[in-house]
């Protein structure tokens, strides 16, 4: 299944996965700390990754552009999600 949800209950890792959801200009510097990026620039391309997101993925930055055109989608009890400052 992918997708956001509820928390896995069985097969879950041991570590969590992290995935950065927005504008390439905005998350792309997470890349050097191993994290996932899913460039998304506009709101129809946030929408979609948000709902095709790996299930392996446990906690997912967003920009706030990113946390907005998502809004009432985040929530979710997983993944859990951070907005970036403005």
């Amino acid at each position: 299944m992918t997708g956001p949800g509820t928390v896995p209950t069985t097969g879950a890792a041991s570590t969590v996965t992290v995935a950065a959801i927005g504008a390439r200009s905005r998350i792309q510097g997470y890349a050097l700390a191993g994290v996932t990026l899913v460039v998304a620039e506009d709101a129809d391309a946030v929408r979609e990754a948000w709902r095709t997101l790996d299930r392996g993925i446990g906690f997912v930055i967003l920009t706030p552009d990113a946390a907005e055109a998502l809004g009432a989608e985040l929530d979710v009890e997983w993944p859990l999600t951070a907005v970036m400052p403005g």
